[in-house]
């Protein structure tokens, strides 16, 4: 007994150790997945009666909870702020796999609800009684990408961006060095979404499925990749630099509504200057890509960095991809999980070289 308890002791110390030497402040294992029978639960849901207002189904610590918008702020109750709203945190405990049962005193007002699941076992709808709530569907649920509707035909906007001319910067800027990640580190995959039709505008960009940054920002990134290895997993890398007429076709192409994941080309993006990425966890023992609870380029509120929903095991891959990264100099856009600017990067100038005239 006392030979065990050593191991487990030694083995204890070893993962603290580890956590130190790759500059991680959390535990280095993941939380386990949620129950299976909750999955097609865990989302968005409305609120008819406060104008289609969102609540959430969430998983926890091995508890499935309700985030609902707390109406007296006076009442004392677990909660949590998001968006500048706080949220009352609702415990459900499990009767069947659809029917869960509340705590006393709720925002629902309710002590049982049922899920009604549609035919590929996602809940469509919450039954509370006299009361119906809907789910809230961003599309990426069920395998599919998130697309937007463009303001202007796509073949129009691409014509004018290729044809555009970048602002004109004044200053004097870091000596351009762009380099290609692989050939850095052959260990960094690859899925440029930009360069076929798995992307918001459903159209291929680029004419090559290659990623480049600066120098010392590629150098950076992969030091973050080798510490994330150290653990387990690896990084992919959605987008790096981007040339200035594909950001401005973004923008062009974007509701003003939803801008606020797309840079304005007056300005530019980071990724026109080789200074930003595009990032997500691949898993070195299986070698697939880890689900962040939100796909990538996908303009919803579950691509918020402090969006509170989805399961402990995604909100732990989120944090511990954006510890590893800013541990380097990078940091995280609020709006977008995925996207590390680094500390340096508006010292680069804006760029607009194709991928195929780039001398790496």
């Amino acid at each position: 007994m006392r030979f065990k308890q050593t191991n487990i002791l030694l083995i204890i110390l070893f993962l603290i150790a580890l956590s130190i030497q790759v500059g991680f402040t959390q535990q280095l294992k993941p939380p386990p997945a949620e129950p299976p029978q909750w999955s097609g639960l865990i989302g968005t849901y409305s609120i008819p009666s406060h104008d289609g207002a969102p609540f959430y189904i969430r998983e926890n610590q091995g508890r499935l909870e309700i985030l609902f918008p707390l109406a007296d702020t006076h009442r004392k109750t677990e909660s949590l702020i998001f968006k500048g709203k706080t949220f009352e945190i609702i415990p459900l405990k499990e009767i069947d796999s659809d029917t869960f049962q509340l705590p006393p005193v709720n925002g629902l007002g309710v002590r049982k609800i049922r899920f009604i699941r549609d035919q590929d076992g996602f809940g469509v709808t919450i039954d509370a009684g006299k009361k119906e709530y809907q789910r809230l569907f961003y599309g990426p649920e069920k395998g599919k990408v998130f697309k937007i509707q463009p303001i202007k035909p796509l073949e129009e906007l691409q014509a004018e961006a290729i044809q555009a001319k970048p602002p004109e910067e004044k200053g004097e800027f870091f000596k351009v060095d762009l380099v290609e990640l692989t050939k850095l580190d052959k260990n960094l995959k690859l899925d440029i979404r930009y360069a076929t039709h798995n992307n918001f505008l459903g159209i291929p960009l680029y004419s090559q499925s290659r990623a480049f940054l600066q120098r010392p920002v590629a150098e950076a990134l992969v030091k973050a990749h080798k510490k994330l290895r150290a653990i387990g997993y690896g990084l992919i890398i959605f987008d790096a630099y981007r040339p200035w007429y594909v950001t401005k076709m973004f923008w062009e192409a974007t509701p003003p509504s939803m801008r606020n994941f797309v840079a304005d080309p007056k300005t530019g993006s980071r990724h026109n200057r080789g200074g930003a990425v595009d990032v997500g966890l691949y898993d070195i023992e299986s070698n697939q890509p880890i689900f962040f609870g939100g796909d990538f380029d996908e303009f919803s509120e579950r691509s918020f960095v402090s969006y509170p929903g989805g399961t402990s095991r995604e909100r732990w891959f989120r944090e511990i991809l954006r510890q590893a990264l800013e541990a380097e100099g990078f940091e995280v856009y609020e709006d977008e999980w995925w996207h590390f600017d680094y500390k340096e990067s508006k010292k680069y100038p804006i760029l607009n070289i194709l991928f195929e005239d780039i001398q790496s």
